[in-house]
């Protein structure tokens, strides 16, 4: 369930931006802000049931955008790409020496990496 909210809160925040603004009022609320079902209801007007349908429409509208753009899909495997280049420019700069060229280099490549992670 943990790892359903949290691709959940990825896809959102990839794709929320192109869900309508109530649906993506309505769903920032319960997943981010944790408002209840009834506490929505009452602000939009609507009944729990229509909150929880406006949910679920949400989620699956998310879920679409991803199998037809792949993002959260690329975004992963850019991150697993990244890490393993950092565990090798870390294994390179413990074989260089301190004040080579390469050393230096190898430092600039990391930060650049780390750069991107922010």
């Amino acid at each position: 369930m943990l790892e359903n909210m949290i691709e959940v809160s990825i896809l959102y925040d990839l794709y929320g931006e192109l869900l309508p603004e109530r649906q993506r009022e309505i769903f920032r609320l319960y997943h981010e802000d944790n408002y209840s079902l009834s506490e929505i209801g009452t602000e939009f007007g609507i009944t729990r049931q229509g909150v929880h349908e406006a949910v679920k429409r949400s989620e699956e509208k998310l879920t679409e955008y991803e199998e037809k753009l792949g993002l959260a899909k690329k975004f992963r495997a850019t991150e697993v790409v990244l890490n393993k280049i950092d565990e090798m420019i870390t294994k390179l700069e413990r074989e260089c020496t301190e004040d080579s060229k390469t050393a230096k280099d190898l430092k600039v490549m990391q930060e650049a990496i780390a750069g991107l992670e922010r």
